[in-house]
């Protein structure tokens, strides 16, 4: 047999053999196992992964919606804010407007009260200095009981007609 006497009949052989101890020892099906595990651990991850995700949309959108919504009360709310404001704008320049008419008209009205009271004092006092100096005048120019009586008289007249 010189299929014995070659190195590459003994490797033969021996890899023959090496493939037998493997089938015997199950190594095939325990390889198989292994590798199924593997790919149903892999399944079950990518499944995980595809739920994660499909989740993580819908949080998503949950939160796109309600900040859709906030953002739309934020609107409504400024729309609001924005409508108070004009409306408290024009009532407090209405009242303005009032007050300012008023106090025109109180202003007119003082002006008016111290006009009259500025008029009746220059006529008090021309009426004064007016009986001061026809009491003057008339003194000099009358004596007697004639004219004391006289002067007295028209003091009264005068002042009655000035007053």
């Amino acid at each position: 047999m010189e299929f014995f006497h070659h190195a590459e009949s003994w490797v033969l052989v021996s890899f023959i053999l090496f493939l037998a101890l493997l089938a015997y020892l199950k190594v095939p099906a325990m390889l198989g196992k292994s590798l199924d595990d593997r790919s149903a651990k892999i399944a079950k991850e990518l499944d995980d992964a595809r739920k994660l995700r499909e989740e993580a949309a819908a949080l998503l959108a949950e939160y796109k919606a309600k900040g859709a919504a906030a953002e739309k009360e934020a609107a409504g709310i400024l729309a609001s804010a924005k409508a108070d404001a004009a409306a408290y704008m024009t009532e407090q320049s209405k009242k303005l407007e009032d007050t300012l008419t008023r106090r025109t008209a109180q202003a007119e009205q003082k002006i008016a009260q111290a006009e009259a009271a500025a008029i009746k004092d220059v006529r008090q006092a021309a009426a004064e200095l007016a009986i001061a100096a026809a009491t003057s005048v008339l003194r000099d120019t009358s004596t007697g009981k004639t004219g004391e009586a006289l002067i007295a008289q028209s003091i009264v007249a005068v002042k009655s007609r000035l007053n």
